[in-house]
């Protein structure tokens, strides 16, 4: 097939939340090869239905496996039939999130768990079971996010340092997910002018965003929003949708509204995506 992408994620939903409209584009273009690394099982998430929530860590710790299927439905919503589990289904575990001081959310090591994906002196086997999968894809391009993890979760962090060490083994165009500022406020401002959306519209300094400067990429998903809503509702567990005509709202377990934008964004080398790659 012509062109290869690898797309790094940590934790099932995050392949819809951040790249869900650039998987579904490319899994529907002709000559292209889309290929999903899960990291972790998402064993920590918080659970939305009140039916479900004795799947959590804190109960029966099932959360995992289910969110295996959750993750299947949403590929086969998007087109996607290339997923992997880094290492294997449960080879590594989600972190979690702990308060670190000022607000800020992250893992600390007391609170981990031995198989927790962020768990110091794990980083030369997950870069090691990354490369495998890079070597047998060759993909002219790998996504996965920026130093920062997005918004700071401890296994967006460790992806992004994962997926740096095994592109400099395995080299390909390397791409971080982001959202411009701009279109950012543009969806806030939608949302907050619809009458009805279920969720809290946050202020836009509340939710992650990068200077426009900053983005080097975009790609127009309109043309696949049903592909979306359909993979988001898909991870029930972690994801309320609502959807009012043509404006979509989809909020995690904290109720913060976020809008469903037409456009995904990146950092990255110039050219879009693939570059010269036909």
């Amino acid at each position: 097939m012509g062109r290869r992408i690898v797309l790094v994620h940590a934790h099932p939903d995050d392949e819809t939340l951040t790249t869900g409209g650039t998987v579904a584009a490319l899994c529907a273009a002709p000559d292209t090869a889309v290929t999903l690394v899960t990291c972790t099982l998402g064993e920590q998430g918080e659970v939305i239905p009140e039916a479900l929530r004795g799947l959590a860590a804190d109960g029966a710790d099932q959360l995992g496996g289910y969110r295996i299927g959750e993750l299947a439905a949403a590929c086969a919503a998007l087109g996607l039939t290339d997923h992997r589990f880094l290492g294997g289904a449960g080879r590594w575990r989600d972190s979690g999130m702990a308060l670190a001081g000022h607000g800020v959310r992250a893992a600390t090591p007391e609170h981990l768990h031995p198989r927790a994906f962020a768990a110091p002196g794990a980083l030369d086997d997950q870069v090691d079971a990354l490369v495998e999968v890079l070597a047998e894809v060759e993909p002219h391009v790998v996504v996965t996010y920026g130093a920062d993890g997005g918004y700071g979760h401890p296994d967006h962090v460790r992806a992004h340092d994962v997926t740096v060490a095994a592109v400099a083994r395995v080299p390909a165009r390397l791409f971080h997910t982001v959202v411009a500022r701009s279109s950012l406020d543009a969806g806030l401002a939608e949302l907050a002018g619809t009458p009805g959306v279920p969720f809290r519209i946050p202020a836009p300094d509340e939710l992650p965003s990068v200077p426009d400067a900053e983005v080097t990429t975009r790609v127009d998903v309109s043309g696949v929003r049903e592909a979306r809503i359909a993979a988001m509702r898909a991870h029930a567990t972690q994801i309320s949708v609502w959807q009012a005509g043509d404006v979509v709202a989809y909020a995690m377990s904290n109720g913060v509204a976020q809008p469903l934008l037409d456009v995904e964004e990146f950092t990255g080398p110039p050219g879009g995506l693939f570059g010269d790659v036909s």
